[in-house]
């Protein structure tokens, strides 16, 4: 935490509305915020809160279709609300920063990392293209990336999410700027790599006196890196304090809400009988992109009205076991049973039947579902290709199943999934599922987008579906909170090798593999003190590998 100085962020009675159609409807209600120079405020609330509206006017920026009707926006003494166009085009890169939750949405795919670090500062005039690539390098190291002096010269698809993360970080600083605004930057990384990007941006915000607003829905996260807390709902201030006054005695209902999430987990269920055949059995999988394997002698099994989650960080093989059990990706050896019948490797060679038996449940349902096509007929097309419905039948089953999953039909069968929240949209995904009556599901980080309210209603709705209708889970996560809601026995998975199998109860008791030990312990804790002493423990540099190397 950062000492802090004057007064640099003001805003007062700030009021932003959306249009929808010709309606003009609010966003944020009167919020105000102040942050001084060398501060970082933390911004959270669920989905729909406001946050990152609020987060970005604090730049003087709305999105499309929004716009601030009331209030002040003060920069440094200057009125962002009155400046004009140039005068905010001299700011923004120069002396306040963004940077965004998905990175690799962020970076141009056809230039290099160090190219487009280079670009603001030579147009601002801060530094020629030639001391901006050396700065760049340095900010590289300063920020742990590996290989900092040629890390730059590769394109963002060449870099993990987590060293794209700290790009687009080192991007943001390359100015040096006054402000930053953090929106996500960690929701999609998994622990080992989010702990190496939480040290880097606070490392990096210390040594500069940046200030900061960091948006985040992850309180055990927010407390690590903010010294004051303000919570949001529906626009709405609900709350703000100091970060440890807040951690230990929020005031306000909502907010103790917040704190007290993810209190939903299901009993361990009883062993499975041995001679009882899996409804999926991953057998011996070897798989390669290219000529290079990625999964080695992979084996598990999955059996009926079960959750098997399958954790792991970034590489380590979670999805692309999921794109062998699916046929997107045959394996080079082994093979995939359904029922203890063996599958066609390849998705093409399925008959229809073994198609509909396994289905999958995307990560970002932003891009899994077509803005352009109406809910019913999302939900529609497999019913109709699976089940051979049409025309009325077609329609009650569809409204069958938005009933399932708790989105009333009359209000939901005629929107667009742009009309919906991220909650709802990945109901849309599971109803979408549910529509060919499966009896496996591979559940990909189904909620590591989501707030911890939405994502625990998500995560009860899974639970009840699975007890209804008897079905079986592949659950992808790297949130071991999940994996404690939801599972019955977990896969962990590093560099395409199974290190460890098991029941939930054995999972999270010792003794465990190093690589186990490693991901328990770098989930973060609601104690603002977390993170350091994390660090100080494990003597490191480099979080990642060099832990486990110490470790093992």
């Amino acid at each position: 935490m950062s000492d802090t100085g004057e007064l640099l962020v003001e805003m007062r009675g700030i009021h932003m509305e959306g249009r929808s159609d010709e309606t003009w409807n609010p966003i944020i209600k009167g919020v105000d915020l102040t942050l001084n120079k060398g501060e970082v405020l933390g911004l959270i609330g669920e989905s729909g809160a406001g946050k990152s509206t609020l987060g970005l006017a604090a730049m003087g920026f709305t999105r499309d279709g929004v716009r601030i009707s009331q209030g002040s926006v003060m920069f440094d003494g200057i009125d962002l609300l009155a400046a004009s166009a140039d005068q905010k085009r001299a700011l923004l890169g120069k002396r306040i920063a963004y940077v965004a939750q998905s990175a690799a949405a962020s970076f141009n795919p056809a230039h290099k990392l160090i190219d487009q670090h280079s670009e603001a500062p030579v147009q601002h005039g801060v530094m020629s293209r030639t001391e901006s690539e050396q700065d760049g390098m340095e900010l590289y190291r300063k920020l742990r990336l590996p290989n900092p002096e040629q890390i730059g010269f590769r394109y963002p698809h060449q870099v993990s999410g987590g060293q794209l993360q700290r790009a687009m970080t080192a991007m943001a600083m390359s100015c040096r700027p006054d402000l930053i605004i953090f929106d996500e930057p960690t929701t999609a990384l998994d622990v080992t790599t989010q702990i190496e990007v939480l040290a880097s941006i606070r490392d990096i915000v210390e040594q500069f006196g940046t200030a900061a607003i960091y948006i985040t829905h992850d309180l055990a996260v927010v407390a690590q890196m903010a010294d004051r807390i303000k919570v949001l709902l529906k626009g709405d201030e609900v709350e703000e304090a100091e970060t440890r006054e807040m951690l230990s005695n929020p005031q306000q209902d909502y907010t103790k809400s917040l704190w007290a999430v993810r209190e939903f987990q299901r009993p361990q269920k009883p062993a499975v009988l041995t001679d009882a055949t899996p409804v999926i059995s991953v057998q011996g999988v070897t798989a390669a992109y290219g000529k290079v394997d990625v999964l080695h002698d992979v084996s598990f099994d999955i059996h009926e009205g079960r959750t098997v989650a399958v954790v792991g960080e970034s590489g380590s093989g979670k999805s692309t076991t999921a794109r062998c059990i699916t046929g997107l990706l045959p394996p080079r050896l082994g093979q995939i049973e359904l029922d203890g019948q063996v599958l066609p490797l390849d998705y093409r060679k399925r008959n229809k039947d073994q198609l509909r038996q396994v289905q999958m449940i995307y990560q970002m349902a932003d891009t899994a579902l077509n803005p352009r096509t109406r809910i019913g007929d999302i939900i529609g097309r497999p019913v109709q290709f699976y089940g051979g419905l049409t025309g009325k039948d077609k329609r009650k089953r569809v409204e069958e199943l938005l009933d399932q999953i708790e989105l009333p039909a009359a209000q939901y069968f005629d929107r667009l999934p742009s009309e919906l929240s991220g909650g709802q949209k990945q109901r849309i995904g599971i109803a979408r599922a549910l529509a060919a009556e499966p009896k496996f599901i591979i559940c990909d980080e189904v909620t590591s987008a989501l707030d911890q309210l939405v994502a625990e209603g998500i995560l009860r709705l899974l639970a009840r579906l699975q007890d209804d209708l008897k079905l079986s889970y592949m659950f992808i996560t790297h949130d071991l909170a999940t994996v404690r809601s939801i599972a019955d026995e977990v896969v962990v998975m590093k560099d395409g090798v199974v290190v460890e199998q098991g029941p939930k109860t054995d999972m999270f008791k010792p003794p465990h593999h190093a690589y186990t030990d490693l991901l328990l312990s770098s989930v973060p804790e609601m104690d603002p003190d977390w993170l350091t002493n994390l660090l100080t423990e494990r003597g490191v540099d480099n979080i990642g590998d060099a832990a486990v190397d110490k470790m093992t």
